[in-house]
């Protein structure tokens, strides 16, 4: 049993909520804008209504990824087991069964998990990310400084061990799915919200 939960949790993380959004809208995310299927894309491609469900529906998969395990029986519901389901919702979503492996970023996918996990430190890393919007105006940028920040976040608030390890495996595979946006905020043609064109 908890195996099925933890390979539903991965299935759960895979289901490309925005790319059908965008679809239903007559657009394929992976030929327009940044070419990622996640909400950042959705809404640049389809409007920040648009945008602001992929996002929630988004982070909503990787909470219930995290409750369907905390559901499970006896031992099943370790924090470990949690924190893997975790992981694996992040990772679906990265790397989804239903588009040939090509995802999103998870970075409203692993909120919504460890909003559950750890709900002091995923505010904390949420605030984190507002800061910098608000100041720099680069989602990308903000979504790589809260996913460093959380699992700090998590080791200075208390959460159990493999909570933090999750967070920093989740931290780790943001970083590599941003490689492109880090590259183009090097050479200063990483889009800004509010601006036009852009990656």
């Amino acid at each position: 049993m908890t195996l099925f939960c933890l390979l539903l949790a991965f299935a759960l993380g895979g289901i490309p909520f925005s790319h059908l959004i965008a679809r239903l809208r007559g657009v394929d995310l992976r030929s327009v804008g940044s070419g990622n299927v996640g909400a950042t894309n959705l809404a640049r491609a389809a409007g920040y209504g648009a945008g602001a469900l992929g996002l929630i529906l988004d982070a909503a998969k990787g909470a219930a990824a995290v409750l369907v395990v905390r559901g499970l029986p006896g031992d099943g519901a370790t924090p470990a087991n949690q924190a893997l389901a975790a992981a694996l919702a992040v990772a679906g979503h990265a790397f989804t069964p239903w588009l040939r492996f090509r995802g999103g970023k998870g970075v409203a996918t692993g909120a919504g998990a460890f909003a559950v996990l750890a709900p002091l430190a995923t505010l904390c890393a949420l605030l984190i990310f507002g800061v910098v919007v608000a100041v720099g105006r680069m989602v990308s940028l903000a979504s790589v400084i809260a996913a460093l920040a959380l699992p700090l976040a998590s080791h200075l608030l208390g959460a159990a061990r493999p909570v933090t390890l999750a967070a920093v495996a989740v931290a780790a595979l943001v970083l590599l799915r941003h490689r492109d946006n880090l590259v183009r905020m090097v050479r200063g043609t990483e889009h800004r919200l509010g601006a036009r064109g852009g990656a």
